[in-house]
């Protein structure tokens, strides 16, 4: 039994070359592909994130896990836990999506403890003027609480989600004592509402 060989066409002079480098582009496409995907497991694995952003030039890492970097240095003294302060900021999640930012609208005045624990944190380590880039791990932010908007329902921040913030503290005052009360009353309402939660859970 004989076994008829298909024909191939000669290839024309130079189609080797361009053969090669076609592969070549494919090899490459290939990599560039694969290294996004491990990039976007990363971003997805927050403890493999923040152990490989700890490596950074200038990254500092607290011992609650909330990492920073200063950007400009401020002066003076620092907010504390009874203080409002008026704050710039930018906050995005891995990957540079951004989800809330104040540009356009001025400095946000909040309490220093009326805002998720790293970026309270964050915030009694600067002084007037400084400029940080902080990295918060989920339990210091929303933890497994997705983020929705509230006039679309889309999926703002995701569940167990780093949160990346950059933000200037523009000034502090103390809060005033009126204010300073109605504040650590809804905390202990909160804080037994979490433990509530937290018991329920357990059971």
């Amino acid at each position: 039994m004989s076994v008829t060989a298909v024909p191939i066409r000669p290839l024309k002079k130079g189609s080797v070359v361009r053969l090669w480098a076609g592969i070549a582009i494919l090899c490459a496409a290939g990599a560039g592909l694969a290294y996004v995907g491990t990039e976007g497991q990363r971003a997805a694995d927050p403890a493999s994130f923040l152990a490989d952003n700890a490596e950074e030039d200038g990254v500092v890492t607290t011992a609650s896990g909330l990492q920073y970097k200063v950007l400009q240095q401020g002066a003076g003294p620092r907010p504390g836990e009874t203080d409002m302060v008026a704050v710039d900021y930018e906050g995005r999640i891995p990957g540079g999506k951004v989800f809330d930012t104040s540009a356009g609208r001025g400095p946000a005045t909040f309490p220093v403890v009326g805002v998720v624990p790293g970026f309270s944190e964050a915030l009694q380590l600067m002084q007037r003027g400084a400029t940080y880039r902080i990295w918060l791990s989920p339990e210091l932010g929303y933890g497994a609480e997705e983020q929705r908007d509230p006039q679309t329902g889309e999926v703002v921040i995701p569940a167990n989600a780093v949160l990346e913030f950059d933000l200037t503290l523009r000034d502090f005052q103390p809060i005033p004592p009126e204010q300073l009360q109605q504040l650590q009353a809804m905390r202990q309402m909160q804080q037994q509402m979490e433990a509530q939660q937290g018991g329920a859970k357990a059971e």
